[in-house]
């Protein structure tokens, strides 16, 4: 049974207990971003019978799904899970990888999944002295990924407002390498830091400003006592590992077939 919780049904102390991974994180940003007072944000539990199984949060066109420690989900729950997604139909749905390829060929009329890899940053206890700023303007910001990425240069408005409020509260933070390269840190939960956005104004690529502002990123957060993640597609591995990162995972996001962006 899948049904929406409200506050006090669901609280940090309930996602304290789900297992720890990269979906939990994120359910726990959003929770502590937003709550449950917005529409755009809500929380599902996924239950048997009167016992817990997962959490599934909907944050505007995406889906995370996570679930409690020691629990497993059978066939029957992952049905009833696949028929929420086609139900909702987010553009993407992350999963926990183990269940991501029975959930892909329950939703593969409507969904086709996307291989990415997970890094951990290794740090050589070495931060090179390079132009970074640590608080930049957002709107600095998004002048350059505005030109990187489609779906944000779409969305200035909702790119905007749940940047600076997640800024605000010390859930995320953007950098800015020498004016032309920025990357923002997309959640810090529980010590864990996920690298996300990384774009470089189009007539300065090829210069390694990514590569240097990745690395400083990672010994600054590491030596702030962070664990440093990021995720990428399976042939960026050599890219990434050069830099400092180390592979450490797999997982599949689910993808809705006629995402135009």
């Amino acid at each position: 049974m899948i049904y929406q919780l409200n506050e006090p049904a669901i609280d940090m102390q309930m996602l304290e207990r789900l297992t720890s991974n990269n979906y939990t994180r994120r359910i726990k940003s959003h929770f502590y971003a937003y709550s449950t007072k917005y529409d755009f944000c809500r929380f599902f539990a996924v239950d048997d019978y009167d016992s817990h199984l997962g959490i599934i949060c909907v944050f505007n066109s995406s889906m995370m799904v996570s679930m409690f420690e020691g629990v497993t989900f059978g066939e029957d729950t992952l049905s009833e899970i696949a028929s929420f997604v086609v139900m909702n139909k987010p553009y993407s749905v992350e999963f926990p990888v183990q269940y991501a390829p029975a959930l892909e060929r329950m939703c593969s009329i409507e969904y086709l999944g996307d291989k990415r890899t997970e890094f951990a940053f290794a740090a050589a206890g070495e931060l090179p002295e390079l132009d970074v700023q640590e608080l930049p303007r957002l709107d600095d910001v998004y002048s350059i990924l505005a030109q990187c990425f489609p779906a944000i240069k779409n969305n200035h408005g909702l790119w905007l407002t749940d940047t600076s409020h997640r800024v605000r509260r010390g859930l995320a933070q953007s950098f800015i390498l020498e004016g032309c390269t920025t990357a923002t840190v997309q959640y810090i939960i529980d010590k864990v830091a996920l690298i996300g956005h990384v774009g470089t104004l189009p007539e300065e690529r090829g210069k390694h400003h990514a590569r240097r502002l990745l690395y400083w990123i990672g010994e600054k957060l590491t030596a702030d006592g962070f664990e440093v993640r990021l995720f990428a597609r399976p042939h960026r591995v050599s890219y990434y590992e050069e830099i400092g990162f180390k592979k450490c995972g797999l997982d599949i996001v689910l993808e809705r077939k006629d995402k135009d962006f």
